[in-house]
């Protein structure tokens, strides 16, 4: 029975979230003993996507009772460090645990429902608060679907989310969300380029060498004007101009 309150189902599903660099580093912990003890006490395969990204793609596999678990203890280590960040501060209301799943935007419709009916009925049964984004996520089909609540709330409602995208699989081709390197900001100081990456500046020899050239003011006369410096000729100052080639992963700061 797909309904089944523990999702007892020889089904393997996957499913994606979207967390930002700070919640990667959460469920990763000191030299990924957390992310190792999550696999092995979930049974659920636990992939985090690669690159210097601002947001990061957290993809879990398995049958339904090992995703369960394994969002069940990524919701309890996230209201953890709610906690934990509490402890010296003013702040008095709680924040809810909060996790982003991405689901294919054909999907959607079955998940919200006949005029909502689906998503308010999922939001009552579960105390959890369901949003799902009106637009897709760049350069894909995909949405992002917020959950918030308590941690008992948000496995509550996974489950029944699992629920519907297995009786309604995805329609057509889906084109997965990749999120995209930050470009990091350039600052000039003596003379050097460096581009800033995290609390550290990184020479950057190819910025540096381009800021050097634009600096620069070669004593060349463009075509068509007079050559300044010999009396009773035109004496205005030169302008002058510069070809740069530039590489193509530095192009983009640059603009």
């Amino acid at each position: 029975d797909p309904k089944a309150p523990e999702g007892g189902l020889n089904v393997t599903l996957t499913i994606r979230l979207l967390m930002h660099g700070k919640e990667v580093g959460s469920i990763i912990g000191k030299k990924g003993e957390t992310v190792k003890k999550m696999r092995e006490e979930s049974g659920a395969r636990i992939n985090i996507s690669e690159g210097s990204c601002p947001e990061r793609i957290v993809t879990i596999t398995g049958p339904t009772d090992a995703i369960f678990k394994a969002f069940s203890m990524i919701a309890l280590k996230f209201e953890e460090d709610i906690n934990a960040s509490m402890t010296n501060s003013s702040v008095t209301s709680k924040p809810p645990v909060t996790l982003r799943l991405v689901v294919p935007a054909s999907q959607c419709g079955s998940l919200i429902g006949k005029g909502g009916s689906k998503i308010k009925e999922i939001r009552e049964s579960t105390g959890a608060q369901v949003q799902v984004a009106g637009d897709m996520l760049p350069n894909s089909t995909e949405r992002a679907v917020t959950i918030s609540g308590t941690p008992d709330a948000i496995i509550q409602c996974v489950k029944q989310i699992c629920v519907v995208m297995l009786e309604s699989p995805p329609k057509g081709a889906t084109i997965p969300y990749r999120p995209k390197p930050a470009s990091a900001p350039i600052i000039f100081a003596g003379g050097q380029a460096f581009t800033i990456q995290g609390q550290y500046a990184i020479p950057h020899p190819d910025l540096t060498k381009l800021h050097q050239l634009a600096m620069q003011h070669p004593p060349f006369t463009p075509l068509g004007q007079t050559t300044p410096g010999f009396p009773g000729l035109d004496a205005t100052p030169p302008t002058s101009s510069h070809e740069l080639t530039i590489p193509n992963d530095v192009s983009g700061p640059i603009v």
